[in-house]
């Protein structure tokens, strides 16, 4: 088990635990070398090329802020309609009519193997989003749940799908292919299918949900902690079972809603999920899990006080409400789900090897499943493939419904960006047509309008590297109590070679309690960090108050450890309290540096002020008043030859404000920091840039903040 600290950050943080406590926001702090955010698309734009630049996430801007596209499939009888004309259709945003200014008609054809040979291939991340962003390439996204497939399920819907994958995609499609466990971030549209029929053929060894090898380290771990009572069978006692189900649904849930805001950023066009699951239970609150009886656990277990932590935050979990939640998401993005219930045809829903209940728990059970695979493509303007044994007919609806569509584009009449959502409405004046078509979406504020004006850069050149790094404020809750930003950093170990360390910092925003009654006691956390490989690394909980209303997590990586996706779980909630919520974050930590490079960690910001007193504090909350100082520091391991740390406005623009800049070692590295004082400066966002030197090279660090009222 690798080393961790959790400490309070009151005062005095100062010495080794400012080396151990580099931080930066993931997606806000940008390490500048080659993390680049790209320039949003353009209306009507032409299909990409090679060389322009890549597109931006989110939010997705037109090329007038209040241009908006409609994508809408018209039916009748279950077949697309393919004569309409601009005239036969009406667009109301908020109930109020738009003039269609653009109207395109597109049909998809059956590819064949020369439409596959000549479709260009994107060979790297920014050309995927170029393509990605034409609004006459489909976007596909094939969703494998596998902690909720079987493995005769599996087996069943291989062949159907890998047929699906021939028969649908045109040469100008996209398609990618993801599960619970890959963050949305790794999702990336290629057109040949030889590699992803390749994986639907193989990943029937992946699912889980009645496999009894393929437990997870803290499910094992929730088996130990729970052992079977009296009179229990099946091959684990209820409690492990419920703590089990409720966590895999969770991780599956928190992966759906990733993906929606994902794929939101993409694009405005509909993107099409097609979620292959045998659906979902949607635990609500459950105040059974949180009381166990005398023999229910095992005292002797070294993992029960996080087990019990695990037992209590699952139990007031309510996925009910967070699955309504990411389909008014999905509503937002234009995400459209087309779930697939591999087993087809559905008897009984749970297995005899698993668990031995009665027919009416089994019923319910089943029932419930389906309703939310049913849900899920009803609310999202999709299909369902559900208990049917021709799967391959469910997915041939599934074409029909995507070959052909029109492309409808407008000027809104409301020019406020005020960045609410808006609705949409689309109708056909032609009797006997159904029409789908986005419900709405989110207007721009105007921030965003002002940050996408200063990062604006010349076709074919690459966006401003401190765009990206502003462009990440964005993320930031503002009803959050909790923030929380990770990072990594560099540490060399006893033979010499570079390992990363892991952190997280959490910040409480104490004004909360001011509006908020129940937050004046303060805030309890749980983090939980798991790795590339699924292991659990860490679990802690920290109490944040008044006094002490930050705190830093370090987690060192073992050695032999790979680089890759590290996910950290921050469950909060105020004090006493069972209810808060819960926001996963990720850290993608890159190959070892090799010997005599200069391995540079990810920047952390410290806050001094009212609330700090004379003692430098981590800051969770990127958010900062006129009254308060604010520094960023840069740990360096390696012959570094120089450095200078200088602050820059919005747009990349150096300011004339001094800033106060220092080197110091510590622990065989070389500490980089640069101070200001903010009250010279107006609200707004700002960028503390650190350069590092060796030799001829020069590496940049980006950490971006905000200057609040």
């Amino acid at each position: 088990m690798p080393s961790s600290t959790v400490a309070s950050s009151a005062a005095g943080i100062t010495g080794r635990l400012l080396v151990a406590t580099l931080a930066a926001a993931f997606g806000s702090l940008v390490l500048a070398q080659g993390q680049q955010p790209p320039t949003p698309p353009a209306t009507q734009k032409p299909p990409a090329t090679q060389g322009q630049a890549p597109q931006e996430q989110r939010p997705v801007f037109r090329a007038e802020a209040n241009f908006v596209r409609v994508d809408v499939y018209p039916t009748a009888g279950g077949k697309p309609i393919v004569d309409l004309r601009q005239e036969e259709f009406e667009v109301l945003e908020d109930n109020v009519p738009q003039q269609i200014q653009t109207f395109e008609h597109v049909v998809v054809q059956a590819p064949t193997q020369q439409d596959r040979a000549r479709a260009p291939e994107p060979n790297t991340v920014t050309q995927s989003r170029e393509m990605a962003a034409d609004s006459k390439a489909r976007l596909f996204v094939l969703y494998l749940d596998t902690y909720h497939i079987s493995q005769s399920g599996a087996m069943s819907v291989r062949d159907a799908l890998i047929r699906f994958l021939q028969r649908a995609l045109g040469p100008d499609d996209l398609i990618a292919v993801t599960t619970p466990e890959l963050p949305a971030s790794t999702v990336t549209f290629a057109r040949r299918t030889a590699s992803v029929e390749e994986l639907v053929d193989k990943f029937y060894r992946w699912s889980r949900r009645d496999s009894i090898t393929q437990f997870e380290p803290i499910e094992e771990q929730y088996m130990q902690c729970y052992p079977q009572g009296l009179g229990e069978t099946g091959r684990m006692s209820a409690i492990a079972r419920e703590m089990i189900q409720r966590r895999r649904e969770r991780i599956t849930l928190d992966s759906l809603q990733e993906l929606v805001v994902h794929l939101g950023g993409i694009r405005e066009e509909r993107k099409a999920v097609l979620a292959v699951s045998e659906g979902w239970l949607l635990y609500q609150p459950n105040t059974q899990l949180t009381r166990t009886t005398a023999g229910q656990a095992n005292a002797g277990s070294q993992y029960q006080a996080r087990c019990d932590a695990d037992r209590f935050r699952l139990s007031q979990e309510d996925h009910a409400r967070d699955f309504r939640t990411m389909l008014d998401d999905a509503n937002r993005a234009n995400v459209s789900f087309y779930p697939l219930d591999p087993r087809g045809l559905v008897v009984f829903d749970t297995s005899l090897a698993d668990e031995m209940i009665d027919l009416t728990t089994d019923a319910s059970r089943l029932s419930s499943r389906l309703d939310s695979l049913q849900t899920l493509a009803g609310a999202t303007d999709g299909i369902a493939i559900v208990n049917s044994n021709d799967i391959d007919r469910g997915l041939r609806r599934v074409i029909d419904d995507l070959t052909s569509y029109y492309l409808l584009g407008y000027y809104s009449t409301n020019t406020k960006f005020d960045g609410r959502f808006r609705s949409i409405k689309v109708r056909v004046k032609r009797p006997g047509v159904d029409v789908r078509a986005r419900r709405g979406y989110r207007a721009a504020t105007k921030e965003e309008v002002a940050s996408r004006a200063s990062a604006t850069t010349t076709p074919g050149s690459p966006a401003s590297p401190v765009a990206g790094a502003v462009s990440g404020l964005g993320k930031i809750r503002a009803d959050a109590t909790v923030h929380a930003q990770v990072g990594y950093t560099w540490v060399a170990g006893a033979d010499g070679a570079m390992r990363p360390t892991l952190w997280l910092v959490g910040e409480w925003d104490p004004a909360i309690a001011t509006r908020d009654e129940q937050w004046k006691a303060g805030a309890e956390v749980n983090v939980t960090v798991t790795a590339p490989d699924k292991a659990n690394l860490e679990t802690a909980r920290q109490t944040l108050t008044r006094e002490a209303r930050s705190f830093v997590m370090r987690v060192g990586v073992p050695a032999g450890q790979t680089a890759g996706d590290y996910t950290l779980r921050v469950s909060s909630k105020p004090t006493g309290t069972t209810l808060g919520s819960t926001e996963t974050l990720h850290v993608t930590v890159p190959k070892w540096p090799t010997a005599g490079a200069v391995a540079i960690g990810q920047p952390v910001i410290f806050r001094r002020g009212p609330f700090s007193g004379p003692a430098w504090m981590p800051a969770g909350d990127l958010r900062f008043r006129r009254q308060e100082r604010v520094k960023v520091e840069v740990v360096v391991a390696g012959p570094m030859t120089s450095s200078a740390v200088r602050l820059l406005d919005r747009a990349g623009n150096p300011l004339s404000l001094p800033v106060t800049a220092s080197e110091r070692d510590e622990d065989g590295a070389k500490i980089v920091s640069g101070e200001v004082t903010l009250a010279p400066l107006s609200i707004g966002d700002y960028v503390l840039e650190t350069t590092i030197m060796q030799g001829t090279t020069t590496q940049k660090v980006l950490a971006a903040f905000r200057i609040v009222p």
